[in-house]
């Protein structure tokens, strides 16, 4: 518990971080913007006094003299307001959202494969407004409610002890009203968030799988779905708005109550000569706007507060897991091999996929990994990606555990390329670069040994892509993956049956593509067992129910008519 309320704390701190002047400067605001609120109620008090005839010191001139200062502060107050409050409550909220981007970057690869991404989006969406209304507008509402709030009782005391006592007992009605009602808004913003995550989730499938759902003619089926998700979400948010006026409308019922009872027993104070002034009834009735108001704000506003740091608080846990622990070591450049010892693996304790594998890949040569579907052969390639730590055995890269190596310095050695590629709709030379800058002649080179020169001739590398890289072909998409690889200058290349998805000639042009890559070590997961290709690797592994079953090159796996032999015949 008290880790996470420190990995909460580190999250609101990013609200603060560099923005403490633009706090200070609108607390300020607030605290003469309640300063000033008074002083009209202390005005109006006097000017109401001295129209009776009573003496109150002040001529109607001096009182003239101060309302015109009053409203000349009030207009200065008002525009410190306007260029710090907004300043403050952007600037939080961005820092906000990069620090959740910061966090979310640190996740394993392989994360997204076993969580919703609606949830960050969610959070970094539909959270985010919660959470600026409910923590940061809410802090200047509850010191300014809490400011004029001390100060009308501090003038009411001054004013009649006897009237305060007699507007206390009376405020106990909104208290009252708050409280039975302030603690649901928690629960319904957080039902609201809840219901916002699954409605973005189902969007977001909707859409990614939208060919499916009109190759099968599940349009009727995918509509009902989302007509119900809409129609949760809506009922959360009909139910959240009822709260709020529920708890707006007692505490209005009750201040109104209050104002006229207190109206009351001040008047017949002053028709009994107790010494209660026309203007203290009016400035009694005044101030307790200063009363009700807070009474009636203060509850909602920590109760949206607690609803915005829980929304905190679940975006923090989310982000805290798939994370990898960082270690200190240093290991930029493989020299040797990569050496897997006794390594076994299962997603949950039941069902292990990895079993017992051994093996030693050379730096520098070539590898592939064959097997049926199921067989483990993805899993490993996301194990030598750090993407899990829980497995048994050891991943050495050299003569250094995995586990100790910092993921930055993992990350400068190996590259991954997977089936689906990933391509930003930007231009085809910042999809290589990746948004970095390289040496022209770099660039140059990485296009041309990933065979990417041609695309380049007809396109141009200021072609935008599109949205994941609609105006590309797979090919293409292959092709920039690989040239990103070079241009990283990573020594290590795992490959996870990135030819899976396109026709007989391109993946044969993209495999011998990555087969001809000099001085990089290459991993290949592939289902594709063509003799001329298999032939250039260095070695091949046959993966059978997570286990090596067989392993050499491929003369020498065809000469032992074995598993590979198998699935080799049985694929032509």
């Amino acid at each position: 518990m008290k880790n996470e309320k420190t990995n909460i704390k580190s999250y609101i701190k990013q609200f603060y971080k560099g923005n403490v002047i633009c706090l200070m400067v609108a607390l300020c605001a607030s605290l003469l913007m309640s300063i000033g609120s008074l002083i009209v109620s202390w005005l109006l008090q006097q000017v109401i006094d001295l129209v009776s005839g009573y003496d109150t010191g002040f001529t109607l001139t001096d009182l003239l003299g101060i309302a015109i200062m009053l409203v000349v502060g009030i207009v200065v107050v008002e525009m410190l307001s306007y260029h710090f409050v907004p300043r403050f409550i952007t600037r939080g909220i961005s820092q906000y959202k990069e620090f959740i981007f910061r966090e979310l970057s640190k996740k394993n690869i392989s994360a997204f494969s076993e969580e919703s991404s609606s949830t960050y989006i969610s959070a970094l969406t539909n959270d985010i407004q919660t959470i600026e209304q409910g923590y940061l507008r809410n802090t200047f509402t509850m010191i300014e409610s809490l400011l004029t709030f001390a100060g009308a009782i501090v003038l009411m005391l001054w004013y009649s002890p006897i009237l305060t006592l007699v507007a206390a007992g009376f405020s106990l009605l909104p208290i009252v009203a708050v409280v039975l009602t302030g603690n649901k808004m928690a629960q319904a913003e957080k039902s609201v968030s809840d219901k916002n995550e699954m409605y973005t989730s189902t969007l977001k499938d909707s859409l990614g799988g939208f060919s499916v759902m009109k190759s099968f003619k599940a349009e009727a089926q995918v509509l009902r779905i989302f007509k119900d998700i809409v129609k949760n979400l809506a009922k959360a948010q009909c139910k959240r708005e009822k709260t709020k006026i529920l708890v707006k409308a007692l505490s209005v019922i009750a201040g109104v109550v209050t104002q006229f009872g207190v109206f009351i027993v001040g008047a017949y104070f002053a028709l009994s000569g107790k010494g209660i002034t026309a203007g203290t009834i009016i400035i009694f009735v005044q101030l307790m706007n200063y009363i009700i108001a807070p009474i009636g704000a203060i509850p909602t506003c920590l109760a949206e507060r607690n609803a915005a740091k829980a929304l905190v608080g679940k975006i923090a846990v989310t982000l805290n897991t798939n994370v990898r622990e960082e270690v200190k070591m240093e290991h930029k450049e493989l020299e040797h091999s990569i050496e897997i010892n006794n390594l076994s693996f299962g997603y949950d304790a039941e069902k292990q996929i990895l079993n017992n594998i051994n093996y030693s890949f050379e730096v520098g040569k070539k590898y592939a990994i064959v097997g049926a579907s199921g067989s483990g052969k993805s899993t490993l390639l996301n194990l030598m990606m750090a993407s899990h730590s829980d497995y048994s055995g050891s991943i050495y890269y050299d003569d250094v555990d995995m586990r100790e190596i910092r993921t930055e310095s993992l990350y400068d050695m190996v590259s991954v390329i997977q089936q689906n590629v990933f391509i930003f709709s930007a231009s085809i030379r910042d999809n290589i670069t990746m948004f970095s800058e390289f040496p022209r002649e770099e660039v140059e080179r990485a296009i041309q040994l990933s065979g990417l020169s041609k695309l380049i001739a007809e396109r141009g590398e200021d072609y935008i892509c599109g949205e994941n890289g609609s105006g590309l072909s797979g090919g293409e998409k292959q092709r920039i993956s690989i040239a990103r690889s070079l241009l990283k200058k990573s020594q290590i290349l795992l490959v996870d049956e990135a030819t899976a998805a396109l026709d007989a000639q391109t993946a044969f042009q993209v495999s011998n593509a990555i087969l001809n890559l000099k001085g990089v070590t290459c991993i290949v997961v592939t289902h594709s067992l063509d003799e001329s290709l298999l032939k250039q690797y260095d070695g091949i592994l046959t993966l059978k129910n997570g286990a090596i079953e067989e392993s050499g090159t491929f003369d020498e796996l065809m000469e032992k008519k074995g598993y590979f032999y198998s699935l080799y015949t049985v694929s032509q």
